[in-house]
C-alpha cells in the first residue's frame, strides 16, 4: 500500500494491487480494476516508483 495526497490535500493510502491505470493530465487520476479513480496531486512518476518499491517490498525482490 502506498500514501497519495488528493487535491484537497488529504493523504491516503490506496491499495497498488487494485491499480488499472495511472493517467498524467494536469492532475494524476488513478484508476482502479474496479472502475473507481482518485485525482491525485502526486505526479504520475512518484505514484509508479512507490508503487514498484512497494510490490518490490511485499514479493522480496531486491535491485542489485
Amino acid at each position: 500500500m502506498i500514501t497519495v495526497t488528493r487535491l484537497d490535500k488529504r493523504v491516503v493510502v490506496i491499495n497498488t494491487d487494485l491499480i488499472k491505470m495511472i493517467e498524467a493530465t494536469p492532475d494524476t487520476i488513478i484508476t482502479f480494476i474496479n472502475g473507481d479513480s482518485v485525482i491525485v496531486r502526486d505526479p504520475v512518476e512518484d505514484v509508479v516508483r512507490n508503487a514498484i518499491d512497494y510490490q518490490r517490498q511485499v514479493r522480496g525482490f531486491q535491485v542489485v
